[in-house]
């Protein structure tokens, strides 16, 4: 396959799906990393396989890290509830200590080793839960630390973060993702999925990700798809 190398962070959800078919139709050349850093929600690392299948990624993989095991958020910490509601405005419980800066570390010593110094991740400043690492400048600032901090950084080659969802309500990614091919039933966004893997419902991901199908006039794929309503 042809095209520009780049390394994308693929967790399963709705935006790293959209993230990874929007860099696909720019014309990258993906290698897809999905990471297990023991969250509770660990569907998303199946629905993260079931993308890089659907996308034709040729390139997958699942990195354990240990990050999780300092507990600190719901998404980790299993005495810790995840919180029911639509967001609050406040950065939540489930907020997992320094997980993006680790995350795109991560992907960025993969993409060295691969030649390649784009990385792709599905953050966004707008429809969020008020995650510090979500914002444009946080980007900003790791971009020049890697350009910094690694061989091809010195050697003269600029990293490129890109973050094509960055400025975008959760509709408009949405629509992004179908008009890219994304089948948002193969994906999970839920924090405190059921057992059977389907999305409780009530979780502020939820929350999010309902409102923005029924903005858009539809039900979500993958509560259908899993055969049950969720709640």
């Amino acid at each position: 396959m042809s095209g520009r190398p780049a390394v994308v962070l693929l967790s399963g959800g709705l935006d790293s799906a959209t993230a990874a078919a929007w860099a696909l139709r720019e014309g990258f050349r993906l290698a897809a990393i999905a990471i297990d850093y023991g969250q509770r929600h660990r569907v998303e690392l199946e629905c993260a396989a079931d993308v890089a299948r659907h996308l034709g990624l040729e390139q997958f993989e699942v990195v354990p890290t240990a990050i999780g095991r300092f507990g600190g958020s719901a998404l980790t910490d299993n005495e810790i509830d995840v919180p029911k509601g639509p967001p609050t405005g406040e950065i939540p419980v489930t907020y997992v200590p320094v997980r993006n800066l680790h995350f795109l570390t991560i992907a960025a010593a993969r993409a060295e080793t691969l030649g390649a110094t784009d990385l792709v991740i599905g953050a966004n400043q707008v429809d969020y839960s008020g995650y510090p690492d979500c914002r444009r400048p946080f980007f900003d600032a790791l971009e020049a630390t890697l350009n910094l901090g690694t061989k091809v950084g010195v050697e003269g080659r600029a990293w490129r973060i890109h973050t094509p969802l960055i400025d975008l309500t959760k509709p408009q990614i949405i629509e992004l993702g179908l008009a890219c091919g994304v089948d948002y039933g193969l994906t999970s966004s839920c924090y405190d999925p059921l057992a059977t893997g389907a999305p409780c419902g009530r979780c502020e991901s939820c929350h999010i990700r309902l409102a923005a199908f029924a903005e858009l006039g539809m039900d979500d794929p993958r509560v259908a798809r899993m055969g049950q309503a969720p709640g």
